[in-house]
């Protein structure tokens, strides 16, 4: 038996209500991701597209490095969102296409690497994501390696499949590659955006993909993908950008006075990491939370109150600090990096550091090994200052002593008493050595 007329009103009127709940919905999406920083420009129709289901989208990762840096994490901020309102997130680690090197924001040729350094960057980085995404689940994240599907396609297939579907005059119209004109730009750079065209085309052929993610200087390639899925589908495939981030003064997001910030403990520190995130100037350290962290507009708020009323305490830095190293390092090194960062700073008693965390701040200030003295002797704090080159000199070190600028384990001494017995070493044969206010040196006796 049919349905009636009341009752095709009634679930007629359901679907619609069901529709427009869900383009309100990714509505207040992308009202998010522009209120974080995180949405530069988008494609005409997005909203709508998101509002369709749940969407696949991916974003990808160039392997030329064997660490992401902190600049990285803004497009891989935006899968995160994605993934945590329903979306399905994929990261492509550019095995491939890392091989040619992308021309965007480049004024000069890439140096290019060898298979086996790009394969491990690509396994270094593909450990990196999983920090991010959620592997697991019904939105559960997946990865995968570009080289998977260029690596054993020749150059034929790939002229006949790809490069066919563009004219000259569209490449020559993309500003990463008439930003190089001038200059030159090889054909191996050139044919770039074509790759990365064939990855959004691969990807949505193999998963269905319909969205990519990307730097705002990544725009004319990722259209170049939704003009081959176009021309080969007829399929509807959409792009949304995200900021190049700076620093309030102007200089490129993720450089320190040492360099780039990597998420790669052996190329920059946990305890660096963390300094890097709690020296954020006033000026961007909220803009910062609302990037990088999944702080809710209240608790952002409320920081950036604090920032306002007591920017001396540097609560929203505090902040962003603990959340980023906590999610890149894990919750352990982020006790360990606070604990020397409190003694560093004047707030924290060195007695009480583990074994653990002075060998962590070993790669952080001067460090020294001496043997121990003969017959258990203590150890005269003047050859601890010379050790660690707080002072070029016993002499230069007498003086820092006899004017009260040296502290060995939190203790100011003097000439008068100046050896440390074994009973006063800190945790693993350890002695924290300090000139003035800021200067630090650690000793191991051996």
């Amino acid at each position: 038996m049919g349905l009636t007329l009341q009752e095709r009103r009634r679930r007629a009127k359901s679907r619609q209500a069901s529709i427009i709940e869900r383009m309100s919905s990714e509505i207040a999406l992308l009202d998010e991701l522009a209120w974080r920083g995180l949405l530069f420009q988008h494609t005409e129709g997005l909203a709508q597209h998101l509002s369709s289901g749940s969407v696949t989208a991916y974003c990808g990762f160039d392997p030329t490095a064997p660490s992401l840096h902190v600049g990285n994490l803004v497009p891989v901020m935006g899968l995160r969102h994605l993934q945590r309102a329903g979306h399905r997130p994929i990261a492509i680690v550019g095995g491939a296409t890392g091989m040619i090197g992308d021309p965007s924001g480049k004024s000069a040729e890439r140096t290019l690497q060898s298979l086996d350094v790009i394969a491990e960057n690509a396994r270094l980085i593909g450990g990196q994501l999983e920090r991010f995404l959620e592997f697991d689940g019904p939105q559960a994240a997946r990865m995968f390696n570009n080289l998977e599907w260029l690596g054993g396609m020749g150059i034929l297939d790939f002229l006949r499949t790809t490069g066919k579907h563009f004219t000259v005059n569209y490449m020559l119209a993309k500003d990463s590659v008439k930003s190089r004109l001038d200059d030159g730009i090889s054909y191996t750079e050139f044919t770039y955006m074509l790759l990365q065209a064939h990855d959004y085309a691969e990807l949505h052929n193999r998963f269905g993909v319909t969205l990519q993610i990307g730097g705002s200087d990544q725009w004319g390639n990722m259209t170049a993908g939704l003009e081959l899925i176009r021309r080969t589908n007829g399929a509807e495939a959409h792009v949304f950008t995200c900021p190049l981030v700076t620093t309030a003064s102007g200089q490129k997001f993720g450089k320190s006075e040492a360099g780039a910030v990597y998420l790669d403990a052996a190329r920059t520190s946990p305890y660096r990491f963390y300094q890097f995130w709690l020296g954020a100037d006033d000026r961007d350290v909220v803009r910062w939370l609302k990037l990088f962290t999944f702080l809710t507009r209240d608790e952002i708020g409320a920081l950036e109150a604090a920032t306002e009323l007591r920017p001396e305490q540097r609560e929203a830095q505090r902040a962003l600090a603990d959340d980023m190293t906590a999610r890149v390092h894990g919750r352990d090194v982020l006790r360990t990096v606070d604990d020397i960062s409190r003694v560093l700073f004047g707030k924290g008693d060195p007695r009480e550091l583990a074994e653990e965390t002075l060998r962590a701040m070993a790669g952080e200030v001067p460090f020294a090994e001496v043997d121990a003295p003969a017959d258990g002797a203590p150890i005269d704090a003047l050859d601890l200052v010379v050790s660690t080159g707080l002072a070029k000199s016993r002499g230069d070190a007498k003086r820092l002593v006899e004017q009260g600028g040296v502290s060995v384990n939190g203790e100011k001494v003097s000439m008068a008493d100046r050896t440390v017995p074994s009973e006063r070493w800190l945790a693993g044969r350890h002695l924290l050595v300090k000139k003035g206010s800021r200067d630090w040196g650690l000793v191991r006796v051996r």
